[in-house]
Formats: structure tokens, sequence, C-alpha cells
């Protein structure tokens, strides 16, 4: 490698050294959560952390500048230019072992700017050392993978990932930042699918982040730009037709109480006269035909509450009865809207003081189990986006699976395709 490449990698090397340490601490407060598809789930991923605010230093918003995609792409290019990254072998790697394919995955982070170069020569190339071990924890923070500081077949699959894939990733995630940015206020909810992850924004700072359940992989979320307008706490939710064809009526034709049971009623028309289901015959009966309204309570798909916003694909942000969901590695189980675990962080966090609202005020409306809707005064801006690569503004190059197998299709704003597969696991080794 020619002297310029050596300066970039050191440079990107020291950047991830200094944040690994960080990214070891946070990895206990930052919701970080491994997203592989289910298809991928083998060896030890990252578990359900706990939301936190940030009060003191600001977390890195997934959102950052085009010139630091910019930059990264650059900078994968001369990888690229200058021959890639060499493969990890199989075989057992964690610290303190010693061993000959310790000296390919020392070039293979060193390749990418994990380890200073200067570490390839020595009587301790083949070693596992601490060093080691503080690279590998950064480079399974920046794809999402629990930060054990081992290689296992998670972490050797994006290990093994070429250089010339990584530089594609980039490269198609470039417009979709430009997009999602265009027309951003300094209040923001950052919502990325790859990830299943939402950022609360104020002024470049994030104030929380959540673990999200997105669209699954045939009834996938949609990219947009918007704003909150009101929040519905207590709210009805009325069945898209879509969910009446596919789930409600199946259920109700194999129980005739699943109605019941689910405080389901149904109606003629929006406002329309309620009806008997029994007087309908569903397998000849358009999904559409009739208005599905379940009445608030326990079993409400929207549990609490529901955060609107003008979009023309008929989603939103919501509570869910099933809070196990976020929990789970690969959240991709909704039908295209946005649940969201420890929404009263975020509704208090989007209301502010508006009206009188203070943080006591969501345990009072939501017991009465009356619906009430409050519109939003200082709205933030929201992004549903699909990053699969992405920049922070301290110089990290992250990496999520392509869940939906966009990255193809020049795909940047809007309803995508359903997936027509899951995308391939990992090689089991």
């Amino acid at each position: 490698m020619n002297s310029v490449i050596n300066r970039r990698h050191f440079l990107l090397w020291a950047a991830a050294m200094l944040a690994a340490p960080a990214a070891m601490a946070q990895d206990q407060t930052d919701s970080i959560t491994s997203i592989a598809p289910r298809a991928a789930m083998q060896g030890k991923l990252a578990t359900r952390t706990e939301i936190v605010s940030h009060r003191g230093e600001p977390a890195m918003v997934t959102l950052s500048s085009r010139q630091a995609m910019q930059g990264a792409i650059d900078y994968y290019r001369e990888i690229v230019a200058n021959g890639g990254w060499p493969s990890v072998p199989r075989g057992k790697l964690e610290p303190k072992v010693r061993a000959a394919r310790v000296v390919a995955l020392r070039q293979r982070m060193a390749a990418e700017g994990y380890l200073d170069p200067a570490t390839l020569d020595g009587p301790d190339a083949d070693l596992f050392d601490a060093r080691m071990a503080s690279a590998v924890r950064a480079f399974q923070r920046n794809h999402g993978i629990a930060t054990t500081g081992i290689i296992g077949d998670r972490t050797r699959f994006e290990l093994n990932i070429t250089a010339r894939a990584r530089l594609h990733t980039l490269e198609v995630n470039l417009p979709r930042v430009a997009e999602y940015l265009t027309g951003l206020g300094p209040r923001n909810i950052l919502v990325n699918i790859p990830s299943a992850q939402l950022e609360s924004v104020e002024f470049g700072r994030v104030f929380a982040r959540h673990n999200v359940v997105v669209g699954k992989l045939d009834r996938p979320t949609p990219t947009l730009k918007s704003k909150v307008t009101t929040v519905n706490f207590n709210p009805y939710w009325t069945a898209p037709a879509s969910i009446v064809e596919k789930d409600i009526v199946p259920k109700y034709l194999k129980d005739p109480t699943y109605l019941r049971q689910m405080n389901i009623r149904i109606f003629d028309g929006l406002g329309g006269p309620e009806i008997d289901p029994a007087t309908v015959d569903w397998m000849n009966t358009a999904p559409d035909r009739y208005v599905f309204r379940q009445e608030p309570g326990e079993h409400n798909a929207l549990a609490t509450v529901k955060i609107n916003f003008h979009n023309k694909y008929s989603v939103y942000m919501h509570d869910t009865p099933h809070r196990e969901l976020f929990g789970a590695n690969a959240r991709y189980e909704s039908s295209g809207c946005v649940r969201v675990d420890q929404v009263k962080t975020l509704v208090n966090w989007i209301i502010g003081d508006d009206g009188g609202y203070d943080e006591a005020s969501f345990d009072m409306i939501t017991a009465s189990q009356e619906p009430y809707e409050l519109p939003v005064k200082s709205a933030p801006d929201v992004r549903f986006m699909y990053l699969t690569a992405w920049v922070t503004d301290d110089g990290r190059v992250n990496f999520r699976p392509d869940i939906y197998q966009l990255d193809n299709t020049g795909f940047v704003l809007g309803q995508p395709a359903p997936a027509e597969t899951e995308p391939p696991p990992p090689p089991a080794h």
C-alpha cells in the first residue's frame, strides 16, 4: 500500500480504537441490537437493552451528513483499488489464541482500518491479543452484533463480505441519505428499517433510542418524509383490508368467538350501522366491504397510543400489546406500521409541555381507556429510512443486512415491493 493509504488506514484505526471503549460502554445503554434476518440467526447475537435518554455526551445520530458518506465511499474505493481484504478462515478465534489464522484476521482488520498496520509484523502477529479483541468489538458494534470480542459464525460472515460489496452498499445508500436529509428540521424522529431502531433527535443530539418492530418481508414498511400531527391515546384500531383478509376473517371462520374475544366490531361503512358478522358470507365478501374496528382495551392492536403523521401509505407509529417482540433480534413482524418500545418516553418527548401535558399525563390519560386525541404543536419531522450503510459524525461506518433486498433496485423513497424470499443465511461453519 502507498503512504497515503497507510496514513488513512492509521487515522481510521485510531478513530476505531478511540471509539471502542465508548462502544463497549454504550452497549449497555443504547439499545444497539443485532437485526440479522431470521434465517441468519446463527451464533451469539446482541440481546435487548433498554432505552436511555442521553443527557451527557451526545450519541451519534444515524443520519449524518452527505459529506461523511462520500468520505467513506472514497475510503472504500481505495481499499478496493488496493486489493480489498483477505477472508477469515474457519476455526476458533478468541483472546489468547495463537494461530496462523489470527494472522489472516489481523490482515483483514488492518485492511479496513480497525487495526494499526504496524501490528502486522512482529513476534505476536499470530496472537489474538487485547488490541485485537478491542478491534473486533468495534467491528461488531458497527455491524449490529453483540460485542463479545470473539469471532463466531455471525461475525465471520460479516468479515468475509468483500470490500467491493461494502463499497457498493455505501454507494447505493448515498442518495438515500441525501433525500432523507432534505427539509429535515432540528427536532426529528428517525426510524431506520434495516436496523429496526428509532432515534428521537433534537439539534443533532440523540435524546433516546428505541427498539422497534417494522414490516414483514411480505408487508414491508415504506420509507417516507413527514411531520407528526396528533397523538391518539386509547385509540380505536381500524383494521386495513389486507389484515382483514389475511388475518381477521380466517381466524373468525375458524373460531366464531374470535371477534368478541378481541373486542372487534364490524360496521357498514365509516359511521354506519353495526352489523352481525354471522349474517355475512365472508367467503364471497370483499375484505374492504365493511369496517372492522377494535375498541380500546388490553387486546387493542395499538395498545395505549398511536402517533399520526400525514402519508399516503396509511402507516403510523404505535404501542403494542406484544412487547415481547422488542427482545427479538429480527424485529420484522408488523404489517407495515412501526411498533415502538418504551413508547411513553417517545410520546412525552414529542408532546413536551404542550397544552399543560407533563410526564404524569400519559399514565392518567391511558388509565381512563377513553379515546383522546391531542394535537402536537411543536411537531417533530418524521423519517422512515432504509439505510443498510451509514456513517456517523465520529467516522464510524455501519452496515446492516439488506432485509427487503432493495440495494440493487435503485430504491430511495416509497413503498418497497414485498421481498420474494428471505436473504440467504450465513454459511453454517
